[in-house]
């Protein structure tokens, strides 16, 4: 029998960045099908060619036995396709049952059904066991209970086919098992189901067949029963078992002889729904790394370290105090640094400066009366682009006109000018050419012998076990295994990833 949904060759590229070069999926009716990738591999772009998003550039592709386009995400779920997005995209001050019945007419007479509407919204809820008063806006429910409403419209169509993406991202054990009984429901109806996570005992425990994409291409598609979790991962990240032993790639260079004193401290920090039960601790002069897939909760972990949000369990200490920063200053005025994943959207400011960019963390130092010290600014800038090796033309060029690495370059100098006593980076080489790589990890490792404790955030398990000392990897918000000197290896950081083994290592 043929597939529900055949997409074949998919390209789609967005000026210069090519997002999908040869993308495939195919769903067979009544199939639970999960869509899987690290970030940037192209499953949402190849999900909003599907519904109209995004028009592609080449590739066939068809559902239900015909050729298939949609103009838009309106004209799939008219034609049979159902997306649910992660972020919920309904109206918040409307009813429960307005949402649930969003897109669908529900008339009597030529006036608006409002009892059937509500009668439709306490039927599709009572599937997953809710029985809320839809008469109440939706935005006074919580978030999880938002998602549920979201994907009870989307069940409502009667669609042939469901996209769910990161469906259970906001949803409690509870909310998650009603959610699979709702899919296996609809599987027994004959409807077809994308599933994209990241949560792996969830692909395993509801899912039929598994695509995996890397870099804008299906590289692997078959049964999820006969791929084994470590198989799995390894294909995601794309490391060949076999020869993850061999190393010298990274710019490095020697380790460290480890931590000489505890700087920092986090013991079982939690904070709902992505960071559960997570512990490392950090050495003057030496590199941890913090490893995982996505949604492991590595960046939601160094989030809670430097205040950016508050956790709401576990403890945290610095130099043996106890440290529970309430904002990102507090964090800074204590010595901590934070280069952030997003070097674009939250590092940068794009229209200022390089030497603007450089002191933003050290302006309270530098002012007095509301004056800048303008020499002593200077100063410090003209010594850092030195050290770092900062390539412009002056540090007055605007910091957007500068390549991806001499930015990150400027970040991390706007925290090295403030003498942290602990630096984290998250994902420090992401997005730069593989020469500023090397520079960037080199200027790290001398960082560390410098005597500075480095916390470094990276999905790039080659980064983690050549740069660290030790590390602690993480899986579903956990800590689930902690590596140093032998144990520090490939093999060991993705067995980790897959089956939540445990190092003998303390971190």
């Amino acid at each position: 029998m043929p597939p529900l949904l055949s997409m074949r060759g998919v390209a789609k590229s967005f000026g210069a960045v090519a997002a999908l070069t040869d993308a495939s999926l195919d769903v067979a009716r009544g199939e639970v099908h999960a869509l899987i990738g690290q970030n940037g591999a192209g499953k949402s772009t190849l999900i909003k060619v599907l519904t109209g998003f995004h028009r592609g550039d080449a590739g066939t592709v068809s559902f239900d036995g015909a050729p298939f386009e949609a103009s838009s995400p309106k004209d799939a779920q008219a034609k049979g396709i159902a997306t649910i997005y992660q972020e919920v995209n309904l109206v918040g001050f409307r009813s429960v049952a307005e949402n649930v019945c969003l897109g669908r007419r529900f008339s009597k007479l030529g006036l608006l059904d409002i009892g059937a509407m509500r009668a439709e919204a306490r039927r599709l809820l009572a599937r997953f066991g809710l029985d809320l008063d839809v008469r109440r806006p939706l935005d006074g429910f919580p978030i999880a209970t938002q998602q549920m409403v979201a994907i009870a419209r989307a069940i409502g169509f009667s669609s042939k086919l469901v996209v769910m993406d990161e469906p259970t991202s906001s949803l409690d054990d509870r909310e998650v098992e009603s959610l699979f009984a709702v899919i296996r429901g609809l599987k027994a109806d004959g409807v077809s189901t994308v599933f994209v996570s990241h949560k792996l005992d969830e692909l395993y425990a509801v899912c039929d067949r598994v695509t995996i994409m890397r870099d804008g291409a299906t590289v692997r598609s078959g049964s999820m029963a006969e791929i084994p979790k470590l198989d799995l991962v390894a294909t995601m990240l794309g490391r060949d078992l076999k020869a993850v032993a061999q190393g010298g790639t990274t710019g490095f260079g020697a380790k460290g002889g480890g931590a000489r004193r505890p700087v920092v401290e986090a013991r079982n920090l939690f904070r709902a729904p992505l960071v559960s039960d997570v512990s490392f601790a950090v050495g003057a002069g030496e590199i941890v790394g913090l490893s995982g897939l996505l949604g492991s909760g590595r960046t939601e972990s160094v989030r809670l370290l430097f205040g950016a949000d508050r956790a709401e369990g576990g403890s945290m200490a610095l130099d043996g105090r106890a440290f529970a920063p309430a904002e990102p200053r507090d964090a800074i005025a204590a010595g901590l640094g934070f280069c952030t994943e997003d070097r674009k959207r939250e590092g940068i400011v794009p229209d200022l400066s390089v030497r603007e960019n450089m002191t933003l963390a050290l302006m309270p130092r530098l002012t007095a009366a509301g004056i800048v010290d303008g020499k002593r600014q200077r100063d410090i800038v003209d010594r850092f682009v030195r050290r770092l090796g900062i390539r412009c033309s002056s540090p007055e060029q605007p910091i957007r006109e500068l390549s991806g690495g001499n930015q990150q370059k400027v970040l991390l100098a706007r925290w090295l000018c403030t003498d942290p006593k602990l630096l984290i980076l998250d994902e420090p080489t992401r997005g730069i050419d593989v020469g500023a790589k090397g520079e960037i990890q080199a200027l790290i490792r001398e960082l560390a012998e410098g005597g500075l404790a480095v916390l470094m955030v990276s999905s790039e398990i080659e980064e983690i076990v050549e740069g660290a000392d030790r590390a602690a990897v993480l899986r579903d918000g956990r800590t689930v295994a902690a590596l140093a000197g032998d144990e520090l290896t490939e093999e060991r950081v993705i067995d980790a990833m897959a089956h939540g083994s445990t190092g003998s290592a303390p971190c």
